[in-house]
């Protein structure tokens, strides 16, 4: 698309699963874009010439999202290299399910380090740095709304994601900012199928009224239209990507 010819999109946890296709998207739709990952290169490199060779830029960058330095100097590498950003996806994050009762401390911090301090590292070098007319979309989840049992230090981590897209998207007021979340339901990556019987993905997938699991693609498809020309007038909104489970 020539309309996001030139911007720039960061896309956190880009290396596999709903990451992966929501980088495969954005530089189909004429974004540059820094594949982010925290550990494997592997995978992120793989990825990176993928989108090279289908005609787009893609640049990988290291950096754990709850390390503020990392973050920082993640930020400084893509100024570098393509000048500015202009799309920041938060799409990192990690689910350890169990009950409230039986949740140890390092679960608990492990979930608020990654899935709500990585997010607030990177809104914050994006709320200085996002070039005027950006976008920002942060990762929630529909088990916000669905509160089901074993999500709950999970989805407490996701319902303050949501907090904070609301207040930023007022505190970017006169710099035609959006910033909105999508929140996936079930959806079919690795990370939702590993573990579970079949019995079980087939019952999850039924909840919906669609009678199916989400794809990568659906979800990207969602942050494609936040991030593009016709998502302009959504702002400080929770898009649930879920087929109607909730």
């Amino acid at each position: 698309m020539a309309t996001n010819a030139g911007k720039v999109a960061l896309v956190t946890g880009a290396s596999r699963g709903i990451g992966a296709a929501i980088a495969e998207r954005l530089a189909k739709d004429g974004f540059t874009v820094v594949v982010n990952y925290s550990g494997n290169a592997a995978p992120a490199e793989e990825l990176a010439g993928k989108i090279e060779q289908g005609g787009g830029r893609a640049l990988t960058a290291k950096a754990d999202v709850s390390d503020t330095e990392a973050v920082r100097r993640m930020f400084d590498a893509a100024e570098a290299a393509f000048g500015g950003i202009d799309v920041l996806v938060n799409n990192a994050g990690i689910m350890m399910l169990s009950s409230i009762a039986d949740a140890d401390d390092a679960n608990f911090d492990r979930q608020i380090s990654v899935n709500l301090k990585g997010t607030f590292n990177t809104l914050r070098e994006a709320g200085k740095r996002l070039r005027d007319g950006g976008r920002i979309i942060n990762f929630s989840t529909s088990v916000v709304g669905l509160k089901l049992e074993t999500y709950g230090v999970y989805a407490a981590t996701k319902a303050a994601v949501e907090t904070l897209t609301a207040i930023m998207s007022k505190e970017m007021r006169g710099r035609n900012i959006t910033v909105n979340a999508v929140a996936p339901g079930p959806t079919a990556t690795d990370l939702f199928l590993t573990g579970k019987s079949d019995e079980v993905v087939a019952r999850m997938a039924k909840m919906n009224p669609l009678e199916r699991l989400g794809t990568p693609g659906d979800v990207a498809a969602s942050v494609s239209f936040l991030a593009g020309p016709d998502g302009s007038w959504i702002n400080g909104q929770v898009l649930r990507a879920n087929g109607g489970i909730v």
